[in-house]
């Protein structure tokens, strides 16, 4: 099937730009100190994190015990969940998974781990806990220094596995150069302190995990952090690539014309149902005469800004995704294609 054969509109991947993107990071981390260990949500299929595992990376992070639970039904269980898990069910339920697998888990609240050791009994000797540390996002995690130091040892005295720290400072939206290189490097230098920090109190600290595909070359100089959670340069979106310019877009949404004002517009047949705008509007793959104006429910309505251009009602573009992340979640299934033919079709787990 030719990817101008598939259903309108559908999710499809550049199977040679996804290849060159889970080379190019590959190569990276084969000479680098730190490994790499990417986030699962990021493209939420498993032959792509088996493909990721293949290249070289350590093992997966993932947002959710459902995530990681899909993961080692499928064999994968080197697994960081890198957020809190709160509430008696989702704590019971992050304990079984760890009596099937080593699964690593972030905290920032006391509360949380006296929890688990209740709720773990005799099994607590098995958890394997990160201290989740606030560097920069302003979202989870306890503060640096001595907030971080005290939950390290509480992991400790309720019978615990402290693994290390984790200390997510956020997509730093600026392009490579020396403002952005400043931010990461004092957000990872609050978290390496900490790391001493405990280390002082004779406390090991054995994973000090951190960064993603905006600033992984940067993180990876810190000769304290071992692992950098980098996700979304395999697939990349049209919003990310600014930030991340090393990596290609791969994921675009084909559509059909289904209306035509001549010299004005197009509109095709997938809006909001098929693709996110959150992030702003989407670029058309393949043409500079064509530019997204609007995207509704089911429509994306096309301003023509060359004239000269010959589009008709019946004519299928193909529109880059701009925001993968929601894209992701309104699709069941990828198309793999590569040079106009649909070679695989990828599971998204949902």
């Amino acid at each position: 099937m030719g990817v101008r054969d598939l259903p309108t509109p559908s999710l499809v991947m550049d199977l040679d730009r996804m290849e060159n993107n889970l080379l190019r990071m590959a190569r990276f981390f084969e000479t680098s100190g730190p490994k790499l260990r990417p986030h699962f949500k990021a493209h939420q299929i498993v032959s792509l994190a088996r493909r990721q595992i293949e290249a070289g990376a350590v093992g997966m992070t993932c947002a959710r015990l459902d995530q990681a639970e899909t993961l080692i039904c499928h064999g994968i269980d080197n697994i960081l969940i890198a957020n809190e898990v709160a509430g008696a069910s989702k704590i019971r339920h992050f304990i079984d998974l760890t009596r099937r697998a080593p699964v690593i888990v972030a905290v920032d609240n006391a509360n949380v781990l006296s929890d688990m050791a209740r709720l773990a009994g005799e099994w607590k000797r098995e958890l394997n806990v990160l201290v989740d540390v606030d560097v920069r996002l302003g979202r989870c995690g306890v503060k640096p220094g001595e907030p971080a130091v005290a939950l390290a040892r509480l992991v400790l005295q309720k019978g615990m596995k402290f693994r290390g720290l984790m200390g997510y400072e956020g997509q730093v939206a600026l392009p490579p150069g020396a403002e952005k290189d400043a931010i990461v490097c004092e957000s990872l230098r609050r978290l390496t302190e900490t790391k001493s920090m405990i280390e002082r109190e004779g406390i090991p600290v054995e994973i000090v995990t951190c960064g993603g595909t905006s600033d992984f070359s940067t993180a990876a100089r810190f000769p304290d952090i071992t692992e950098i959670q980098a996700g979304s340069y395999l697939l990349m979106d049209g919003a990310y690539v600014p930030f991340a310019p090393e990596f290609e877009p791969t994921l675009s949404i084909t559509s059909t014309v289904i209306s035509k004002t001549p010299g004005e517009r197009i509109v095709v047949d997938a809006g909001f149902r098929a693709m996110s705008g959150e992030n702003g509007l989407p670029s058309i793959k393949g043409t500079n005469g064509l530019r997204a104006k609007a995207l509704h429910i089911e429509h994306t309505i096309i301003e023509i800004t060359d004239p000269a251009l010959s589009v008709e009602v019946g004519d299928k573009i193909e529109i880059w995704v701009h925001f993968l992340d929601q894209t992701l979640g309104l699709h069941d299934h990828i198309y793999g294609v590569r040079k106009g033919a649909v070679e695989e079709v990828l599971k998204i787990e949902h």
